[in-house]
């Protein structure tokens, strides 16, 4: 079978709500990001998912992905891999666009990278060997990270410059699948997040929101 990557993005963080960028920093789940993780797991856990038996499963180490893939029932299963790790913000870390804007009015992530942080082409290595990885065997995978490098992951995916990134948004706790039509890389579902859209057995029932 042609292996496909599932895309789980970490539930929603302090920092998450109000746009900082949270590279390296490690925040912890807000008690509706620990919600949101709790509905993801019960879905994959459901039919046609039914637990992703066979799917080899890693997560970043930060604890805001990590955690997610515990509470989702993924966390016997996973390895951490700091290739998952978010964008490396550098002297952006902490701040909101509109305040990096406010002394760069163009500066746009996707093209110009952070100072004292990650490129570009760091970046692009980085999503590059996630990719190789997970076409290296006839099985799918399932990965625990962060908006930026799973937006990344996607451009480098469909074969795209880092700068398709910047045209795909990524809610927190979403699913999203990168598959195959017609022989070539694909976008077979993204940012789902219909399971926060449902009453859940266990009562919880987040909002889709974030940055």
């Amino acid at each position: 079978m042609a292996p496909r990557i599932l895309l789980a993005r970490h539930g929603q963080t302090q920092w998450s709500v109000q746009g900082n960028h949270t590279g390296r920093t490690d925040i912890p789940l807000l008690d509706t990001g620990r919600a949101g993780a709790k509905l993801l797991g019960e879905r994959l856990h459901r039919a046609p998912w039914g637990g992703l038996p066979g799917v080899e499963v890693r997560t970043s180490p930060l604890v805001r992905a990590a955690e997610t893939c515990e509470i989702a029932g993924f966390g016997e299963r996973a390895e951490r891999w700091d290739a998952l790790m978010e964008w490396d913000y550098g002297a952006y870390e902490g701040l909101t666009p509109a305040q990096i804007r406010a002394d760069r009015p163009d500066w746009l992530i996707w093209r110009d990278g952070v100072p004292e942080g990650e490129s570009v082409a760091d970046v692009t290595a980085r999503a590059d060997e996630v990719v190789g990885w997970a076409r290296s065997a006839d099985r799918d995978v399932l990965v625990f990270a962060h908006g930026h490098i799973l937006r990344a992951l996607a451009a480098r995916w469909l074969g795209e410059d880092l700068s398709f990134g910047a045209r795909i948004r990524l809610e927190p706790t979403s699913l999203s699948v990168l598959g195959w039509a017609y022989g070539a890389p694909a976008l077979e579902r993204w940012n789902d997040t219909g399971h926060l859209e449902l009453p859940s057995p266990s009562g919880a029932h987040p909002s889709p929101s974030g940055v």
